[in-house]
């Protein structure tokens, strides 16, 4: 399948838009968190994040297209077997159209913020590192 890129919007799924807006509309207190407090208005390094972006057949907690990044929040529903290979067939899919996929649990995000905020950051350092520009912004 063709990369994830402006000129295929990211495979943005319209047929998905009524529910990642429902979703939207009914986030996680872990999802809400993470939002207000490290992803909002540019606040991880001036970098935007799109909440409950629909990629492919999935919808995606948070995605910045720039970064090529996909952030996952995952609930106690995620230990259960059978979404636990679907978490895996829907990271595999998304790291296939060219997503890097990182997932934090709802416990992590509410009672581990600053780790959280600190591993975001260390990736977006490797990411300029590896992206040739040595910075971000």
């Amino acid at each position: 399948m063709e990369k994830a890129s402006p000129k295929n919007n990211y495979h943005y799924n319209p047929k998905l838009k009524p529910l990642a807006r429902a979703l939207r509309q009914n986030m996680t207190k872990a999802e809400a968190c993470l939002w207000k407090y490290i992803l909002r208005a540019g606040t991880l390094s001036g970098y935007k994040f799109k909440r409950q972006r629909p990629i492919l057949d999935y919808i995606a907690d948070f995605m910045c297209p720039e970064l090529m990044l996909v952030i996952e929040v995952d609930g106690i529903t995620h230990e259960h077997e059978a979404v636990i290979v679907k978490d895996k067939i829907k990271q595999q899919k998304l790291e296939e159209v060219g997503f890097t996929v990182l997932r934090f649990t709802n416990w992590e995000v509410l009672n581990q913020m600053g780790e959280v905020s600190a591993i975001l950051n260390g990736w977006l350092a490797e990411w300029g590192e590896n992206n040739g520009n040595g910075e971000i912004r």
